[in-house]
């Protein structure tokens, strides 16, 4: 007999939409584009041959339409992974449980979901522009140690490693390693030498997790040093953002496919910025669109 999911758990709108992101089952396609600002998804939509439908609340923004006979949601998720843990949980729920009955459906609906997002480059060989795929993400915000099935979806030899050579306070909670779905990496990357395989660090924090120093001291001056020397089989770390751990991690715990692509608009080795990014995602937008 399937689980009954109750009101107080699995949060329905008066309208037959999820709680958050106030999307109907029927509105959410197989491929699904994520994004951090909810003007981005207008950008991408602009791009569709037609658009089915567009809903909006609070950071939340989603467009579901074609683009070259593909049908195609694009969905705002707001920084952080804690609005991770929202957007995946709810895209799952509209895709695998029955709204009408609160119960699991019999045939599991399997996503392929991209997050397309801006990063933080931190070796030398990533610098501004590069688009950096996320093979394996570490996460330091610690949500996916709150899931069981987590140590089953992680690089656990990976996470001792890093603990070991970043001497982890356990004040910050257990860092995570999330791996990309293989399939959809390769399909996205598709032998084009401008992406580049990486190793993101997903960051519960703008300014003192990844390292910047503002007013307020850190508690590891040494971070990003160490950061930047730690090899483990021959990975580096690449890239800082706020979301591919949790994408990954949580879209392997509920049988979807997941990756993270991002476009480097900071080098912290470098002490670079470019604040004016935005035209030149375009490139990357139409990859994933070609490619998803």
């Amino acid at each position: 007999m399937s689980t009954y999911f109750a009101p107080s758990e699995l949060i329905i709108n008066s309208d037959g939409s999820c709680f958050h992101l106030h999307l109907k089952p029927e509105q959410l396609a197989d491929k699904v584009i994520l994004v951090g600002d909810p003007g981005r998804v207008d950008t991408i939509a602009s791009m569709f041959d037609s658009v089915e439908c567009t809903v909006s609340n609070r950071e939340f923004r989603t467009a579901t339409g074609l683009y070259k006979g593909k049908r195609i949601t694009v969905q705002s998720t707001g920084i952080g992974c804690d609005n991770i843990d929202i957007v995946m949980n709810e895209l799952d729920t509209l895709a695998n449980i029955d709204y009408a009955t609160r119960t699991e459906k019999p045939v599991h609906r399997t996503l392929d979901i991209v997050r397309i997002g801006t990063c933080g480059g931190l070796q030398p060989f990533t610098p501004l522009g590069t688009y950096l795929c996320s093979v394996k993400s570490i996460g330091f915000d610690g949500l996916l140690n709150f899931y069981a099935g987590r140590d089953e979806v992680c690089d656990l030899d990976f996470e001792r490693a890093f603990i070991t050579h970043m001497e982890w306070s356990l004040k910050k909670g257990a860092p995570y390693v999330a791996n990309a779905n293989l399939e959809l990496l390769q399909r996205i990357m598709a032998a084009d030498d401008k992406m580049v395989p990486g190793v993101t660090i997903a960051c519960n924090g703008f300014y003192g997790p990844q390292g910047r120093v503002l007013r307020a001291p850190l508690a590891d001056p040494n971070q990003n040093a160490k950061v930047e020397s730690f090899e483990y089989k021959g990975y580096r770390i690449t890239n800082y953002e706020m979301e591919s751990s949790a994408v990954a991690g949580l879209a392997a715990i509920l049988g979807h496919r997941a990756m993270t692509v991002c476009m480097v608009i900071a080098n912290r080795y470098a002490k670079e910025m470019n604040t004016d990014y935005k035209p030149l995602l375009e490139g990357l937008i139409t990859r994933v669109l070609d490619r998803i």
